[in-house]
């Protein structure tokens, strides 16, 4: 019998189809050509309808979130005077999954939200009804293996709702050699 202080826990019943539903790919200000051409793949395996794209700036919070699965949002410290930077950063993003994925025959989109990236991209997932995620590792090195844990977006998205997570890796470790945290 479910816990009503819990929220749901996985069961078959929420499971998304892979076949006919989107994926949500996280991209982050310099995307890695890995991760959409892995998203790519994995949409034509599974004739997903549309992959969507999306980067969650965490130096803004969400005022409104859409049905589509877009949000309206600000400037957490207005005073920064940074606002006019997120449009800067959301058309290199474009511009550039637009270079990667052209003449690709799977339509897609590229959302740009705000906040943490694990409830941004939650909340697209929901709004679009996506089968999966897929993000790619995290490419700086880590001092402690507690610091990755807690920064770490293919932990807290596959900690924090349903969806599976398809984690790309970015960088490999010898098995001979020690690890770059060690």
């Amino acid at each position: 019998m479910p816990r009503p202080d819990l929220p749901p826990q996985p069961d078959p019943s929420r499971m998304t189809n892979f076949a006919g539903h989107p994926l949500v790919v996280a991209v982050s200000p310099d995307p890695e050509p890995l991760v959409v051409l892995t998203a790519l793949s994995l949409a034509r395996a599974t004739r997903a309808p549309a992959l969507y794209f999306a980067f969650a700036d965490p130096a803004r919070f969400v005022d409104e979130e859409h049905p589509d699965g877009t949000v309206r949002h600000h400037p957490v410290d207005p005073d920064l005077g940074d606002d006019d930077l997120w449009p800067q950063r959301q058309e290199r993003i474009l511009a550039w999954l637009d270079e990667e994925l052209r003449g690709t025959d799977v339509p897609w989109h590229f959302r740009y939200l705000a906040g943490r990236a694990d409830r941004a991209l939650t909340h697209l997932a929901r709004a679009v009804d996506a089968a999966a995620f897929v993000v790619g590792t995290q490419r700086r090195r880590h001092q402690r293996m507690h610091d990755f844990a807690a920064q770490s977006l293919s932990m807290q998205l596959a900690h924090r709702q349903h969806r599976p997570v398809i984690v790309v890796p970015l960088t490999v470790v010898d098995w001979h050699a020690p690890a770059p945290w060690e």
